[in-house]
C-alpha cells in the first residue's frame, strides 16, 4: 500500500469511526493479493470509502464521469484511484479499464445495483460483474454495508451522524465462478448480499428487510 493511501485511509478510519461508529467483520474473507473484484450494495456517497477503510490492500472505483467534471475533485479521486464510467450505456472503454487493472493483480470495488438505493433495500442487481470476473479470472467478494443510508440517504444533501455496519462475505474463486452459469452467479450475489445485510440487521436488533416480495 502506497504511503500516501495509507495515509489517507487512517485518516478517514477515524472520521468515520467519530462520525458513523463504523464496525467492519469479515476481512478475513477478502484476499490481500492478487486480482479480486469486490461488489457490494450501494447506500450512500459514503460507500466508496466504507468499502475500503478496513481493509490492508488498495482498491479501485468506478465512478460516475460527472464527478470528474471538477479538476480539483477529480485530481482528488484519481490519486485515489477512481477512474470514469459514463452512465446509462455500456462503457466498453471502463469494462476494458476493470478487466485491464483486475489482470494487474489489483482489487476493483463495483456496485451491481448501478444506483444508490432509495429506501435502504438492496435493489436486484445487473449482471456484467460476471463476465469481468471471468474474463480476468478474478475471486469475488460480496460485501454489505448498512447505516449509510440512514446516515446519508439520496434525499439529503449533507450526511448526519449514524451508525455503519459492514461485512464481507465468503469469497466466489475464479473456478466456482467458472461452474456457475451466467445466471446462477448472478442470483447467487444477489442472494449472498440480501442474506448478509439481513444477517447484520438482526444481529444489532433492526427489522430485517423483506425480500420475498419483488423489489426493482
Amino acid at each position: 500500500m502506497r504511503i500516501y493511501y495509507a495515509i489517507m485511509q487512517r485518516i478517514c478510519q477515524i472520521l468515520y469511526i467519530i462520525f458513523f461508529r463504523v464496525r467492519i467483520y469479515g476481512r478475513e474473507n477478502v484476499p490481500r493479493q492478487g486480482p479480486l473484484l469486490l461488489l457490494s450494495n450501494h447506500q450512500s456517497f459514503l460507500d466508496p470509502v466504507l468499502c475500503g477503510v478496513g481493509l490492508p490492500r488498495e482498491l479501485d472505483y468506478m465512478a460516475r464521469d460527472s464527478l470528474f467534471k471538477n479538476p480539483w475533485f477529480s485530481r482528488l479521486i484519481r490519486s485515489l484511484n477512481a477512474f470514469p464510467v459514463q452512465r446509462n450505456q455500456a462503457d466498453t472503454r471502463a469494462i476494458k479499464e476493470i478487466i485491464r487493472r483486475l489482470k494487474a493483480g489489483r482489487a476493483v470495488t463495483l456496485y451491481p445495483e448501478a444506483t444508490r438505493t432509495i429506501d435502504g433495500r438492496i435493489r436486484t442487481i445487473k449482471g456484467g460483474f460476471d463476465l469481468i470476473a471471468r474474463r480476468a479470472a478474478a475471486t469475488t467478494v460480496p460485501m454489505v454495508i448498512d447505516g449509510a443510508f440512514e446516515a446519508w440517504p439520496r434525499s439529503r444533501p449533507l450526511p448526519g451522524f449514524g451508525r455503519i455496519y459492514v461485512r464481507y462475505g465468503k469469497p466466489i474463486t475464479p473456478e466456482q465462478a467458472q461452474s456457475m452459469t451466467r445466471q446462477q452467479f448472478v442470483d447467487e450475489i444477489n442472494r449472498r448480499l440480501r442474506t448478509m445485510q439481513n444477517d447484520l440487521r438482526r444481529q444489532y436488533g433492526k427489522p430485517p428487510f423483506d425480500y420475498t416480495t419483488p423489489h426493482p
